[in-house]
């Protein structure tokens, strides 16, 4: 088992920047590609950004391309989403996600990749 819990969201105009974290724990965090999803109301969750086990291989969404970046510090057990110049349409519930998998290079976008998931963290941009 892996335990997930994500921090960071609130409140934030637009042209703002919010920090998304995910404390991980319960196995080796290393062993892990974690990802970071949304929903907003209405819609369906959606695949944000992937990061690899090593952090050598990331991966993102079109629309948060040169505005959002994962990160991961393997050492913290951690995974950070840093969103920049946020969009109202940024506003949803943000998930992270974990993939357990041998290839260090493997950052997935899909889903059902995932086995574990974070309980969510409200982002809400302003306009």
């Amino acid at each position: 088992q892996v335990q997930l819990v994500e921090s960071g969201g609130g409140l934030v105009q637009a042209g703002g920047s919010l920090r998304l974290s995910c404390a991980a724990s319960g196995r080796t965090f290393s062993n892990y590609a974690m990802g970071w999803f949304r929903q907003a109301p209405g819609k369906e969750r959606e695949f944000v950004a992937a990061i690899s086990r090593s952090g050598g291989s990331t991966y993102y969404r079109d629309s948060v391309k040169g505005r959002f970046t994962i990160s991961r510090d393997n050492a913290k057990n951690s995974v950070y989403l840093q969103m920049n110049s946020l969009k109202p349409e940024d506003t949803a519930v943000y998930y992270c996600a974990a993939a357990a998998t041998s290839d260090i290079w493997w950052a997935p976008s899909g889903q059902s990749e995932y086995t574990y998931w974070g309980q969510g963290t409200q982002v809400t941009v302003s306009s």
